[in-house]
């Protein structure tokens, strides 16, 4: 049987290759840059709501203590990032740029500052591995776009 940091390692991994993917073929292969940047932020918004969406369990389980952060707290960070993930789609391209690099920089603070009582250490390596390749392929992107228009 494979154990949950195993399985969070591959999944996690496995999740970049959108990210990545979208940043070749944008390289490689302009002429699709109209849907890669489409898919390229779309996925971003996927997986930005996807993480955010970890906190609500947290802050059920949290009932009445308030340490780090209350229920409240962890309930409203997990709608903060939710909504920038959902505005961000219906943003120019030069927005999404700026609110998806400091999204994926903003939770990857909040799960290493507030929430990391919560997480296993080996969690937060992987998702400091992970942050740091998403918003690589962001800044990459964003300079791709910028370069272009």
């Amino acid at each position: 049987m494979i154990s949950v940091a195993r399985l969070a390692v591959l999944v996690g991994i496995a999740g970049l290759i959108p990210f990545i993917t979208c940043v070749v073929v944008l390289i490689v292969m302009p002429q699709y840059s109209v849907a890669m940047l489409g898919y390229f932020y779309l996925y971003s918004a996927g997986i930005l709501a996807f993480m955010a969406g970890v906190y609500w369990p947290i802050a059920m389980q949290l009932d009445n203590r308030c340490y780090p952060l209350s229920p409240l707290v962890t309930m409203l960070l997990s709608q903060v990032f939710f909504v920038a993930a959902g505005v961000g789609l219906l943003l120019s391209t030069a927005a999404q740029i700026v609110l998806y690099t400091l999204a994926y920089l903003a939770l990857y603070i909040t799960d290493a500052r507030w929430m990391r009582v919560y997480w296993p250490a080996w969690y937060l390596r992987l998702r400091l591995v992970l942050t740091l390749v998403a918003v690589t392929c962001q800044l990459t992107v964003g300079a791709w776009f910028f370069l272009q228009h």
